[in-house]
């Protein structure tokens, strides 16, 4: 990405045929708003360009978040119209010039604006070849494609010379048929990582890094409560410091903005604001109590078969229990951070959203601008995991430079992304089951108390609600996905309670729901395997039919060398050993995991320590393995965070939890080994791999606890001090 942009003339120069001519406006501000091409997401042009000099630029509405994605599309691409990787630029997330795929979660990036972008580029290659048939005057099937050109015998055309005249602009054709798998020579090999060396040579430029001239610096000045109520501010003190530059005002939103960051940052310590007195979250002690007392808006199955009640009531080995998953924050690495410029009533916002489409919406919404007149460019910034700071430091900026009229930059500090990003909302799960004559599962009953899920998608813009602006409603994703089993019980319901209100903004995470929801799922079937005297891994495979599902099991078992074993094990010391298995179908609808889990835990101190992770994975047709095996083990180690030390703490009036001490995360001693068995199906769909192994690692930690110590730990995180606890009450 440039920091400035090229003129629309120079754009079309430069872009070659494949891009229409537009009508030219003379304003040249304007222009920089006009899209210089189509961008919609079933045509060719929307997302490739052929230049001049034969290469190729991919235009993605989906953005790399550090997963590799990036480097996953250039190899499709590369694959289906047979050019080298070298010869291929992506641009990515800019709202001018790529299509909107959506946002980027949910483990759809490849699986689903992967194979947008795959038939596209089908689409073209086959035009490509049509019109090199008609130059040499010979037959489709005998024009063969490589490097960039089309070959008949001797004979070769480039690309850039059969879009030289008619262009590209072509409707994506469905029935395009994509490369077979057995001619992909690109597709499903380990290519390096296109992000990684000027990453570890310091020369990527993160949203952290990026300037723009004549830029200012802005820090937020945060309120004393979530609803505290800005009423007086006294900036004489910040007024007289070196470079500063104003105070700025809206509603219950204050900022202050000087010539330097260290300026800003003296001002924002500098000015004195006053606020209300509030106090309206809940005891942190009292939190469960809390969420089971909130009113519940709306009830619904989304699992049901049988009579699960009734069966509970006859049968004499019926089991409960519940669990609890922690408010978590994102914990990004880097705090985040935003740039803004406005020029002519129009604003440009660089940011390092997933979801830049959907913030030039709600940018717009909050200032009351057409969609046309805001423009967003993704840089990519250090840490996402889902909908983190990241929207809300670009409205930051964008409604400071509008009140100072020059660029801005707004860069978040510690205790702002700890203190003020959305959440991961907490989870709330009662289970009861029941074992029948034959050992089996005859009856599962399982409640989820969560947020409730609004129809719009879109957590709320924090400066938007703090200055008052109109904004969407919140979200929290999809997170009753994952309660739903993929086991076979001929009696099961699986009922989700949305509660009309949550503490914090609720967010997606990694894996949002289908984390917490597994935990319970696969915790609670080890204590049924328990009661039931079984292996837990045999005793999950003897209650699935899904031939995959049970490849990835026995693939997982071999993997781990897995040893039949009726929990828990018999070691003594005061370091006990043990071993646990989880399973998901991600949402019942793609990507399989298996995981065999590993845990030393120090029955005097409570410590648990995972040593390593056994992970057997089915996505279908694998794009790159080595950036696959980059998210499995990124998914492992995140995920063994969130389930040892991660729990966001508040007092009644705000969130405490403000570092990393308070908020403490894996360490790199702490780190364990991962092994992994990717199953790879050439001919299947793609899936994705960014949140599938997330949701079985806390079950299979926990689990592995339990055939340890024998203890059952039914709360995230798995804390010394729970661990101990559910030590005494068994001695």
């Amino acid at each position: 990405m440039t920091t400035a942009f090229a003129s629309r003339r120079t754009f079309l120069k430069a872009a070659g045929s494949l891009v229409v001519a537009f009508s030219w406006l003379p304003d040249a501000a304007r222009a920089a708003f006009v899209p210089p091409k189509r961008l919609a997401t079933d045509t060719v042009d929307g997302f490739i360009e052929i230049r001049p000099d034969n290469t190729v630029t991919l235009y993605s509405g989906k953005v790399d978040l550090g997963t590799g994605v990036r480097t996953a599309l250039t190899q499709i691409v590369a694959e289906e119209l047979d050019v080298p990787l070298s010869a291929i630029a992506v641009v990515q997330g800019d709202t001018l010039t790529t299509p909107d795929q959506g946002p980027t979660f949910g483990s759809l990036s490849i699986q689903k604006g992967g194979m947008q972008i795959r038939q596209a580029c089908a689409t073209a290659r086959a035009a490509l070849v049509s019109r090199a048939a008609a130059r040499f005057q010979v037959p489709q099937e005998s024009v063969a494609t490589r490097e960039g050109r089309c070959w008949h015998g001797q004979d070769s055309v480039t690309y850039a010379a059969l879009v030289e005249k008619e262009g590209l602009v072509l409707a994506t054709d469905p029935k395009a048929k994509p490369k077979a798998p057995r001619d992909h020579t690109v597709v499903g090999r380990p290519v390096p990582r296109l992000d990684i060396p000027a990453k570890v040579t310091g020369r990527f430029e993160y949203m952290q890094d990026f300037r723009l001239p004549g830029m200012l610096h802005a820090r937020v000045v945060r309120p004393a409560g979530v609803h505290a109520q800005l009423l007086a501010v006294d900036d004489h003190a910040a007024r007289q410091l070196p470079g500063f530059v104003a105070t700025v005002r809206e509603g219950n939103f204050l900022a202050v903005v000087a010539q330097t960051e260290w300026g800003a940052i003296r001002a924002s310590q500098a000015i004195r604001p006053t606020w209300s007195h509030w106090e309206g979250l809940p005891e942190q002690d009292h939190l469960w109590d809390y969420v089971r007392g909130t009113a519940v808006s709306k009830s619904e199955d989304v699992q049901s078969r049988g009579n699960p009640e009734a069966v509970l009531k006859e049968q004499p080995k019926a089991l409960s229990a519940t669990y609890d998953f922690a408010i978590h924050t994102h914990g990004s690495i880097g705090p985040s951070c935003a740039v803004a410029s406005w020029e002519n009533g129009q604003v440009t916002c660089w940011s390092a959203s997933q979801q830049t489409h959907l913030l030039r919406h709600q940018l717009a919404q909050m200032l009351k601008l057409a969609p046309d007149q805001v423009r967003c460019i993704y840089l990519e910034g250090s840490g996402c995991y889902g909908r983190n700071g990241h929207e809300d430091a670009a409205a930051d900026a964008v409604l400071v430079a509008r009140a100072v009229r020059q660029p801005v930059r707004v860069q978040w500090m510690r205790a702002d992304e700890h203190g003020w990003d959305p959440k991961g909302p907490p989870t709330l799960l009662d289970f009861h089951g029941a074992l029948g004559a034959d050992g089996h599962v005859a009856a599962w009953r399982s409640e989820a108390f969560i947020p409730e899920r609004p129809a719009k998608i879109g957590v709320t813009l924090l400066a938007a609600d703090l200055a008052d602006m109109p904004h969407d409603a919140a979200h929290p994703g999809n997170i009753h996905q994952g309660l739903a089993m993929p086991y076979e019980v001929p009696h099961v319901r699986a009922t989700i309670h949305s509660l009309a209100h949550t503490p914090f903004r609720a967010s997606w995470i990694r894996a949002p729901g289908r984390m917490q929801n597994t935990f319970a799922n696969e915790s609670f079937l080890d204590e049924l395997a328990h009661a039931a005297g079984r292996d837990p891994l045999e005793f999950r495979l003897a209650h699935l039919k899904d031939p995959r599902g049970r490849e990835c099991l026995e693939r997982v078992a071999k993997l781990s060398g897995w040893t039949p074993r009726v929990s828990p094990a018999a070691e003594t010391g005061d370091v006990v050993r043990g071993r646990g298995v989880s399973y998901t179908k991600y949402e019942l609808v793609r990507t399989y995991v298996a995981i065999v889990a590993e845990v030393e835990v120090n029955r005097r101190t409570g410590q648990v320590r995972v040593t390593h992770c056994h992970v057997a994975h089915d996505c279908g047709q694998i794009i790159n393995p080595d950036g696959l095996k980059n998210q499995i083990e990124g998914n492992v180690i995140q995920t063994v965070s969130r389930t040892l030390h991660e729990r966001v703490t508040f007092d009644r009036s705000r969130v405490t939890s403000l570092d990393w001490k308070t908020y403490p995360i894996l360490t790199f001693p702490e780190a364990p080994q991962v092994s992994m068995d990717l199953i790879d199906r050439p001919d299947e769909a793609p899936w994705g791999a960014g949140e599938p192994t997330a949701a079985v690692v806390p079950s299979a930690i926990a689990n592995a606890v339990h055939d340890a110590t024998g203890v059952r730990l039914r709360s995230v995180p798995l804390t010394p001090e729970k661990v101990l606890q559910a030590i005494r009450k068994t001695t």
